[in-house]
């Protein structure tokens, strides 16, 4: 392990510290605030992972959110199984359907991919919207089963803690693995990993497959934190929130989305309070972002600290 390897492992336990401190405080609110913004941390980190690394535009990432959070929400309320058989099987789910839609989606490249990914959401999104009796359609699924012991903020909190830290630990040590070198080698120049005997798509769908998982393990801990799932969750905006988070965070770096995630729902939770205009203002955000700081966060702060991520 080199040296900074290990600063960045005290930073991320000095963080994950910090973390456990927070019920602490006294304010439920912030229990909650810092909930959501790890369960979707986590979806940005996962979505990182097809297009920081792999370098695949994907305008139906929520599609495996809202799979996850269904998945979850109707084994634990519909068929009543326990949350340690629910929990694992809906995230399987996820990763099977993310499996099939992209066996199809990696024949395609650049904006036909893009645009495939976003016709499978859309497609995830009307059977939510149509499948009434089991999803509960437009009105959403309301009133999801969540264990006794974990039906508090406090303890949920707890809980998601402990799922996001050792997702994003897996995700680490998927992207500094040799397979994450090969994802990565794939994304900067396709034909020359191709002709050093790489299989681009194979590794493109263990990408595909292994986002889509993470994602769902990120929706079926929101469906439980919410208690319920709407149809929205599968909605295309879904899909493009994520990608700002990653932009505003930075793409490519491994935290970079896990932070934009983080400030964009501060973001929105105070401005929100100001005025109604906040896609107003988030827009002005992303302009500035892409204009003046294309990197993101986190590398307007490597380029000052000399470091990269």
């Amino acid at each position: 392990m080199t040296l900074t390897n290990k600063h960045k492992l005290l930073i991320a336990g000095a963080v994950v510290l910090a973390l456990l401190l927070v019920p602490m405080l006294g304010s439920l609110y912030m229990v909650y605030l810092i909930t959501e913004i790890l369960i979707f941390a986590l979806f940005a980190l996962s979505f990182n992972l097809l297009l920081g690394f792999g370098g695949m535009i994907s305008f139906g990432h929520a599609a495996y959110f809202a799979i996850g959070a269904y998945a979850c929400a109707i084994l634990l309320t519909t068929l009543n199984w326990p949350l340690l058989v629910a929990f694992p099987i809906a995230i399987a789910i996820s990763g099977v359907v993310a499996f099939v839609i992209g066996y199809f989606c990696t024949r395609l490249t650049e904006i036909y991919f893009a645009m495939l990914t976003l016709a499978f959401a859309q497609l995830v999104w009307a059977i939510a919207f149509k499948w009434a009796a089991v999803t509960g359609g437009d009105t959403g699924f309301i009133g999801v089963n969540v264990p006794d012991f974990l039906d508090e903020p406090k303890r949920f909190f707890y809980f998601a803690l402990a799922v996001v830290v050792l997702s994003a630990y897996l995700l680490w040590r998927i992207v500094n693995s040799a397979y994450g070198f090969t994802l990565v080698a794939t994304r900067e120049n396709r034909n020359r990993a191709e002709f050093i005997g790489v299989n681009v798509r194979q590794v493109q769908l263990v990408a595909f497959v292994l986002s889509g998982t993470f994602a769902g393990v990120a929706g079926a801990l929101f469906t439980m934190f919410n208690h319920a799932v709407f149809v929205e969750s599968a909605w295309w905006t879904q899909s493009a929130e994520v990608m700002i988070m990653s932009i505003l965070g930075g793409v490519g770096t491994f935290i970079g989305p896990a932070v934009g995630a983080a400030v964009l729902l501060l973001l929105d939770r105070f401005i929100t309070e100001w005025t109604v205009y906040w896609p107003t203002v988030l827009g002005i955000i992303l302009l500035c972002i892409l204009f003046f700081f294309p990197e993101g966060l986190t590398g307007v702060l490597g380029k000052r600290s000399g470091k990269k991520d």
